[in-house]
């Protein structure tokens, strides 16, 4: 529902899918963002132009771009006639669309944005709204599915975790239900045209900006005669707007054969309620790991802790999905660390810890990972235990182990890893620890690393400064991954190697919480390719694990 009170009198943007096969996309820049709106219209189909002079520092992925020939490079500044000159034949040269990485202070973003707008040329500048006539969404694809989400430039990199949060709740395979419903469609309309049931084409009501017609749910008598020929395709209709998502999802070329032979379904309703009753801990604390990250990873008694605790101080880093299981009645505290703060904030939740203890109150500290492993959970244990409050410790699944099983990397392997090392990246006030030596044999994983991820690589692979500790420098060529989000539905994977795994971080951008692996073990489920680095987006194994289990389950109840 719109809130009248946000409303700032200007109009909503019209949203609208191009299709931008073979379009002209003129992108003026070779910056780190010219390569991301080049990347954007090869993934779109369309032929991008880059404009920008031969100064020796364009983006190192548009010069790959430009020696596969995939992207066409103007070396000069701009000049007017471009914009009537480098597009299509089919519409006079004139180019489709023009992206400008300038920023909105730059003299020609204002000149090029003027020129476009007189051209009906489709214009976008970065940081710079209102010289745009369009702007780009971010988007979540799966199949046929497209989802693009926008905060009209006011959303402070929101709209990325909007389109996270939306495509993560939506159930896997359901760009592939969409194509078979698509074709169950075609079949229906085929047959009942040959049979001249139907006279009307099969995409005159394929717009998805329309709803449901007024008569969709309206009673079909043998009478109404227009309306019973299109019964099959009514039907399918309502089989789409009220058949849960899940079930949509999971349709199978089979199910597909058996819905064509009946014209209903059956759909349970199944109540559920939520009685966790309240029981008060009087002067008790728990310590409790809460995992990687995906509620399943909790342990039983850190989820007892959770449901019957009073208040509950959390890490920043603690994922929302573990924080949506706290019930509404309990008094919750983020952590409010960061950059320079961690000291002041640990003191304080201390404090605040021993005030409600004092008061009687069961305190649970959650933290992320487990509290013992770089989690300052031995130095809580010890503050409480000295103002005569022994903490109970639960133990959390660590991501410094389960992030690479996640991300399909065996921490050790026969012949390859026997020995794994956890580290920090960074240490006490934010200085930089010394790094391992290398060890052929090892698997190094860095904690809170990925923030200085260029140093770190950089102290890896060079020789140690005179004075130091003796150590062997890590070979470039050295497998690792960047593992952010692990076991979450966002979870990524940027899979490389030493020497380009900084320019993969700067590309792909970060996604907190993350980690570093390092070593042989990195490429033996996934071998190193010609690629200077792989990503893998997204993993469900949890979430359709639990869709797996809860059918079962609720077959008791029928």
């Amino acid at each position: 529902m719109k809130d009248a009170s946000c409303d700032n009198g200007s109009p909503a943007p019209l949203l609208t899918a191009v299709y931008a096969e073979s379009q002209v996309h003129l992108i003026v820049g070779g910056n780190p963002l010219a390569a991301a709106r080049c990347a954007k219209s090869i993934e779109a189909g369309a032929k991008p132009v880059i404009i920008a002079p031969d100064t020796g520092d364009l983006h190192f992925s548009l010069s790959e771009h430009i020696e596969n020939g995939s992207v066409q490079w103007v070396r000069r500044e701009f000049q007017d006639d471009d914009l009537k000159t480098l597009g299509r034949e089919e519409v006079d040269h004139v180019v489709d669309t023009v992206f400008i990485t300038l920023g909105g202070s730059h003299p020609l973003s204002t000149h090029i944005s003027k020129l476009c707008r007189r051209l009906r040329i489709p214009v976008n500048v970065s940081d710079a709204p209102e010289l745009c006539t369009f702007s780009l969404l971010s988007t979540y694809s799966d199949g046929p599915l497209h989802i693009g989400i926008t905060t009209s430039g006011r959303g402070c990199k929101l709209a990325s975790r909007l389109r996270r949060e939306i495509s993560s709740s939506l159930p896997s395979n359901l760009g592939a239900a969409i194509d078979r419903l698509g074709a169950v469609r075609r079949r229906l309309w085929a047959e009942d045209h040959a049979a001249g049931l139907c006279t009307a084409s099969l995409e005159g009501d394929e717009d998805d900006f329309t709803g449901q017609s007024h008569t969709f749910n309206k009673l079909v008598t043998e009478d109404d005669v227009s309306a019973a020929k299109t019964r099959r395709i009514r039907w399918l209709s309502q089989i789409c707007e009220y058949w849960p998502l899940q079930k949509l999802a999971a349709i199978s070329d089979a199910d597909i054969d058996a819905i064509l032979q009946a014209y209903s379904s059956g759909k349970n309703n199944l109540d559920s309620t939520n009685g966790v009753g309240h029981l008060q801990k009087k002067g008790k604390i728990v310590l409790a790991g809460s995992g990687p990250g995906h509620p399943d990873m909790l342990t039983r008694a850190t989820y007892n802790a959770i449901q019957n605790a009073d208040i509950i101080l959390a890490d920043k880093l603690v994922p929302e999905p573990v924080l949506k299981l706290i019930p509404r009645r309990t008094e919750v505290h983020i952590a409010r660390k960061f950059p320079g703060n961690a000291d002041q904030a640990q003191e304080e939740f201390l404090q605040m810890g021993l005030d409600s203890l004092r008061r009687g109150r069961y305190v649970l500290r959650l933290k992320q990972g487990d509290p013992y492993l770089y989690g300052r959970g031995g130095e809580e244990f010890e503050f409480f235990r000295g103002e005569g409050y022994t903490p109970i410790v639960l133990p959390g699944i660590t991501s410094a182990l389960s992030a690479s099983l996640f991300a399909e990397i065996p921490a050790t392997h026969r012949g390859v890893s026997d020995q794994v090392l956890i580290c920090t990246g960074t240490g006490r006030k934010g200085a930089a620890p010394e790094p391992p030596t290398y060890v052929p044999t090892q698997t190094v994983v860095f904690l809170m690393a990925l923030h200085r991820l260029s140093a770190l690589v950089e102290s890896l692979t060079t020789l140690p400064q005179e004075g130091s500790r003796p150590r062997t420098p890590w070979p470039k060529d050295t497998p690792c991954a960047i593992i952010e989000r692990a076991s979450c539905a966002d979870q990524r994977v940027i899979r490389s190697t030493l020497e380009n795994v900084c320019l993969a971080f700067e590309a792909e951008g970060s996604r907190p919480p993350g980690l570093l692996v390092v070593g042989a073990s990195c490429h033996i489920l996934h071998p190193h390719k010609d690629e200077k680095w792989t990503v893998e987006e997204g993993f469900r194994g949890l979430d359709d694990l639990r869709n797996e289990i809860v059918p079962e389950n609720d077959q008791k109840h029928d």
